[in-house]
């Protein structure tokens, strides 16, 4: 399947729909399809992690449009969301992105160098929560995005929350779950601790939220 295909990247939009929506936004461009291919060639049925073409573009939409300067990420996986956010940010912008992964960031880090977007990126690996929480506790980040272990969001959400600034965006990914959040009796850790976030964040006063149904689904909270 080639980086343009995005019939494998939301299910739950039937009827032709997903794949007539993906093909009227912008199309990556061939440092991302590289990075798509590359990271499907050489891993396999793991590549399912990265984000879909259409995220890839919002999220640099909504970098630029916001004017955000820092940024950070929490699960980084080969770059592919890394580069799109970092490609948003001013010359002088930073992005702090925390993985665990020493094999799947080498690939993010090449393709960085090769985006010429090296100086904005720092990468962190360890876990993330520990990492986050070492960070001041100052409100200076203007957006970030969640896109790793299912059952660690909400702590992830919790820690990043106050270090957002007044207006900052914080984004969630895969908050459908391939619409398994429908399943309400889920044996599944990931599913069930998805649905638990859902709630908490649409119950929460300091933010205002929405939540998308592109690609995995995604949701959007802005810290009031």
């Amino acid at each position: 399947m080639s980086a343009l295909d995005p019939t494998a990247q939301s299910p739950i939009l039937t009827h032709g729909i997903y794949p007539y929506l993906a093909a009227r936004c912008s199309p990556p461009d061939e440092l991302l399809t590289d990075l798509f291919e590359e990271t499907r060639r050489k891993l396999g049925n793991l590549s399912v992690m990265q984000i879909g073409a259409e995220l890839g573009t919002l999220l640099t939409i909504l970098t630029a449009s916001t004017g955000a300067r820092r940024a950070i990420e929490v699960g980084t996986f080969t770059g592919y969301s890394s580069i799109c956010i970092a490609r948003g940010l001013p010359d002088d912008g930073h992005l702090l992105c925390c993985d665990v992964s020493e094999e799947w960031t080498s690939l993010a880090r090449h393709y960085w160098k090769r985006a010429g977007l090296e100086d904005r990126i720092e990468l962190r690996i360890g876990p993330a929560a520990a990492t986050i929480a070492a960070l001041p506790t100052e409100p200076v980040y203007d957006i970030a995005l969640i896109d790793a272990d299912k059952t660690s969001y909400q702590t992830y959400y919790d820690l990043l929350l106050p270090r957002m600034r007044t207006g900052g965006l914080i984004l969630v990914d895969n908050v459908l779950q391939d619409g398994k959040v429908l399943d309400e009796q889920s044996p599944n850790a990931d599913v069930r601790a998805i649905q638990a976030f859902n709630e908490v964040v649409a119950a929460d006063e300091r933010v205002q939220a929405v939540l998308l149904a592109v690609s995995d689904g995604l949701t959007i909270a802005r810290k009031l």
